[in-house]
Parts: structure tokens; sequence; C-alpha cells
């Protein structure tokens, strides 16, 4: 999942970690791409990481 597109609250835990740490290892690639096209901002990679921090923390209270 993008940054931009929250992932469903009624997703098991887990799952939304996973997709949360696939998002935020995308957006750092994409921080260190050559590619001027391929590059984020750093309000999108704060935004990555935050989402990520949410869904650990959602986690953590659903278990």
């Amino acid at each position: 999942m993008s940054p931009q597109n929250p992932i469903p609250a009624s997703q098991d835990p887990v799952q939304q970690v996973l997709a949360c740490f696939d998002a935020y290892d995308r957006v750092r690639r994409a921080h260190d791409s050559l590619l001027p096209t391929n590059r984020v901002s750093p309000r999108e990679e704060q935004r990555a990481f935050d989402d990520l921090r949410k869904a650990i923390e959602r986690l953590r209270v659903a278990r």
C-alpha cells in the first residue's frame, strides 16, 4: 500500500504491519534512487514511517 492509501482497520494487524513495512521499504528505496522521477519527498517518507508505527501499535493492542 502506498502511504497515501491507509490500510483498512478491519485488516488483520499482522497484515497491516507487513503491508506498511513493504510501503516504507519502497519509499526508502525511492528516497535513494538516482532517477528523479522515482524520488519521494521527506513528507512522503515520514508518512510511510508514521503509518508503519501506527500499524505496530495496533498490533500491540490487538495481541
